[in-house]
């Protein structure tokens, strides 16, 4: 509206040559400005083009090549050598490395053999894969991270929402500096109105907002698009600025610090037979239950190549967070947590037991017609990286990192150790973890809650940011968290806690860049040193300079 008064203007007093001007450099850095911003919007839609446009489906002993968009939930696709996969599913036949960079971020290929889940985009490697689609085309994880991310790049970020209000007031209250300008000094000093008139039409071409209201919008969308082509899914920019501002952040154990899979570290007779003849004893009670110990004995056992040694087991009945017990050559057999064991403990027994649980292993007991026959520890792996991940989110300036677990305080406190997190919160249930996010709140303000995106439900949504680990192919995870990391890297964190800085820190720059040039040639303007098409070339070179430094961003990639 201002440049268009302007134009008008300059053409009512005779200036034809710079009203052209004007509106030629104006439309010139619109159409630059628009170009710029639809390459930041286009560089995450690009990733659909990695989803091939055909497949090729098995159809009974022959095979049919068919539009991606024609593949339904239970066909069989076949992927071969080198090839992109066109849907998500799962794994039936085959095995080979995977590329799945374009959904995770990770450049380092996934080993994927029956059963593994795959997404489409991703590049398979030497194998041929027969996969069997779990979505159609258009509802790929693919698919659902683009229209998440165009969704998130459309939401207003505090300081976007700041910026728009005062364009809101500005533009008016520039007009009335504008129309004071033209007539003030005309009437109380007799000066020339053609000369005034000509700087308040200056005055108004430099008054646009334009680098300023593009100022922060560009940087928003620029920093969500380089975070998803590195794997981080950020739900909006009012989410992408909280995390710079976080100071504190809660992590979840199993799943999140740890890569939740149990197995067998320790397999310790009490009665003098051979550790693997108590594991295979184990292992043949174990295979009927389905917890994830028991599923960790049983693949220990396999991967020793132990026979089941005639062990059939019968009347077998399971004790819901105890235990499993069942019936051997007519031996009683009972394994699980020592609260399955009736008799007390032998105080040495009770050392061994304190000390596997301080070295971080899960004690599960193995009684024989009401003996103990021994103990097997398991424990669930830290991450490889997590040391290295909280040592970097430390770096990037949270100033405390803490452990919530419903797990037992020894074997929590040997995780962290492992993990290098500052402090724990054990035995907790789902509220616990919500009380102890609403503490840090109390000290540090702000406070992101890292978890799995469905067991950490409430404290995710109680915390500044919540964010979901490995939410690839999980629509909950993807629904509810604030950021999603697509892949299991907790080196992400840190990633999107600078991302996140660099973004908020690019915005002041604009701003202050954007109020600075307008402030200059307010002056020089009222000063009647600038001529009409000099105050729109500064506009438009302003606006592109804003633009081109938010655009900086997406240069950036997750390590």
């Amino acid at each position: 509206m201002l440049m268009t008064i302007a134009v008008i203007g300059a053409a009512l007093l005779g200036e034809g040559l710079e009203a052209a001007t004007v509106g030629v450099l104006f439309s010139l850095g619109e159409a630059l400005e628009r170009a710029t911003m639809d390459r930041a919007r286009q560089s995450i839609r690009s990733l659909m083009a990695l989803a091939p446009a055909e497949a090729i489906v098995r159809q009974g002993d022959h095979e049919r090549r068919v539009p991606a968009g024609e593949v339904a939930p239970g066909d069989v696709v076949i992927v071969r050598p080198g090839e992109r996969l066109p849907v998500d599913g799962v794994v039936v036949a085959g095995a080979s490395a995977v590329n799945q960079a374009p959904v995770t971020g990770e450049s380092i290929p996934v080993d994927v053999a029956s059963g593994a889940s795959v997404f489409a985009g991703t590049i398979n490697g030497q194998g041929v894969l027969d996969v069997r689609a779990t979505r159609k085309a258009g509802d790929s994880t693919i698919a659902r991270i683009i229209r998440m991310v165009e969704a998130a790049q459309a939401q207003r970020a505090p300081s976007q929402r700041f910026v728009d209000t005062f364009a809101m007031y500005y533009t008016p209250a520039v007009i009335a500096i504008a129309v004071a300008v033209a007539l003030l000094p005309p009437l109380l000093a007799g000066g020339d109105w053609a000369g005034w008139f000509y700087r308040a039409l200056v005055l108004l071409v430099i008054a646009c907002p334009c680098a300023l209201v593009i100022s922060t919008p560009v940087s928003i969308v620029a920093a969500i698009s380089a975070a998803a082509r590195s794997g981080v899914l950020i739900k909006g920019g009012a989410h992408l600025e909280a995390a710079g501002s976080l100071r504190a952040l809660a992590f979840d154990k199993t799943g999140t610090l740890t890569v939740g899979r149990p197995r067998v570290v320790t397999v310790e007779p009490f009665d003098g037979r051979a550790p693997d003849d108590l594991l295979a004893l184990a292992a043949a009670v174990e295979r009927y239950s389905e917890h994830p110990l028991g599923a960790a004995i049983v693949a220990a056992a396999r991967e020793r190549g132990l026979p089941s040694n005639g062990h059939v087991a019968t009347a077998v009945a399971a004790t819901t967070g105890r235990g499993i017990s069942a019936t051997i050559d007519g031996r009683a057999v009972r394994i699980g947590a020592r609260e399955l064991l009736a008799n007390d403990l032998d105080p040495a027994v009770e050392q061994r037991l304190a000390a596997l649980e301080e070295a971080g292993q899960t004690a599960v007991l193995v009684e024989e017609d009401g003996v103990l026959a021994g103990v097997i520890g398991l424990a669930d792996e830290v991450r490889p990286e997590a040391r290295a991940a909280v040592a970097a989110i430390e770096r990037a300036g949270i100033r405390e990192t803490v452990m919530l677990t419903g797990d037992r305080p020894a074997v929590a406190h040997a995780i962290a150790r492992e993990a290098g997190v500052d402090d724990v919160r054990a035995g907790l249930l789902p509220g616990d973890k919500v009380a102890a996010v609403e503490e840090l709140l109390e000290r540090h303000g702000r406070v992101g809650m890292v978890g799995d995106g469905v067991n950490d439900a409430p404290a995710l949504a109680r915390a500044t940011v919540g964010i979901a680990m490995g939410a690839a192919g999980a629509d909950t995870a993807l629904e509810t968290a604030d950021i999603a990391l697509m892949g299991d890297d907790l080196g992400k964190l840190a990633f999107t806690i600078r991302l996140s800085r660099s973004a908020k820190r690019v915005i002041a720059q604009n701003i202050g860049f954007a109020l600075a040039i307008k402030a200059a040639f307010l002056l020089l303007a009222i000063g009647g040193t600038v001529t009409l098409w000099e105050a729109v070339f500064a506009d438009v070179g302003a606006s592109l300079i804003v633009t081109l430094n938010g655009m900086r961003l997406l240069r950036q990639r997750g390590e």
